[in-house]
């Protein structure tokens, strides 16, 4: 997620759970050819098992891109056909590739030329356009992209079980207001048994994604972990079969917190540090004065903002601190 998963949130999300598959940012692809790449490509080395998510529409810098991003050690690359904002529309990538299933194949086969790493798209069930006069709502739409995608060797889609509207919406109500429709995703599941299919959207509970995991491979867990990413330390034990013992929000925060204050050190902002932490403490006694004490750090040096943080941890509940997921 844009602005949200970047790699100082994975770090600190790889003190919670240890098995699940991160993804970076989405990243337009002409960035990692011309920027930063080691702003942007960089990862710390316990991030892995890690996926690089791509978005553009053009073969030679998506190809370029993967042979790039394979000397930086990611293990999948995965390009975005599902982002409905107006930025990325403006560049007829993210959902607006829906529609364009044969190129979209092209851009798969062109990735998949240029690296060893697996290859996976991540799309929505369909778009709707009234500007474009698109209208790719109906599971045949669905099935028909996957099946001509599926023909370029892509073996795995992650489907957002909405459909995108492409105009007159935000991306923000773009994940709430498109009803979700998970049986399509099911059924493509079914009908396509060889494929890999991971489901994506409003998945809240541990009662909901047992479900889904009766149907599909993998379910894509988006904002609750941004959320209430306390939920992500319970993941490696229930579905992971992970013995190694769960941490608590004590034991996370003596780990997050001297690798918040080195960053910090290094330039890093206050803000992209403090942000994986705010949530922390979601629904817990508390947790107000958490994020208010976060949000109040107002330190120009190490040592207030190591003074900060630690003051704020201080102030929330032994009992809270010690928990653990059960």
């Amino acid at each position: 997620m844009i602005d949200r998963t970047n790699r100082y949130w994975r770090w600190m999300m790889r003190r919670l759970t240890q098995h699940t598959l991160m993804y970076t940012e989405m990243i337009a692809a002409p960035a990692v050819i011309r920027g930063n790449r080691r702003k942007l490509l960089s990862f710390d080395p316990s991030e892995k098992p890690l996926v690089l998510q791509l978005g553009w529409d053009q073969e030679d810098i998506l190809a370029e891109s993967c042979r790039i991003a394979e000397d930086f050690g990611y293990d999948e690359i995965n390009l975005n056909c599902g982002c409905p904002s107006g930025r990325v529309q403006r560049h007829e990538f993210g959902a607006s590739l829906m529609a364009r299933a044969q190129h979209v194949a092209r851009l798969v086969e062109a990735m998949a030329e240029s690296t060893s790493l697996p290859i996976t798209v991540k799309n929505r069930i369909g778009i709707r356009s009234q500007k474009a006069r698109v209208s790719l709502e109906d599971y045949g739409d669905l099935r028909r992209f996957t099946e001509i995608v599926a023909g370029a060797g892509c073996r795995k889609f992650i489907v957002h079980a909405r459909i995108a509207i492409l105009d007159g919406l935000s991306p923000r109500e773009n994940r709430r207001i498109p009803p979700l429709r998970p049986e399509d995703v099911y059924r493509l599941k079914a009908e396509f048994p060889r494929l890999f299919i991971e489901i994506n959207g409003g998945y809240q509970s541990s009662d909901s994604i047992d479900e889904a995991l009766e149907y599909v491979d993998a379910v894509m867990l988006g904002r609750v972990a941004l959320d209430r990413p306390w939920f992500l330390s319970a993941v490696d034990r229930r579905w992971f079969g992970s013995d190694e013992p769960q941490p608590s929000r004590q034991e996370v925060l003596e780990t997050c917190i001297p690798y918040a204050i080195r960053r910090f050190e290094e330039g890093i902002s206050r803000g992209l540090l403090i942000q994986p932490l705010m949530n922390l403490f979601a629904g817990k006694p508390g947790s107000r004065a958490w994020k208010r004490a976060l949000s109040a750090l107002t330190a120009t040096s190490p040592r207030e903002f190591a003074f900060g943080l630690e003051k704020a941890a201080a102030g929330m509940s032994d009992e809270i601190l010690n928990e653990k997921s059960t």
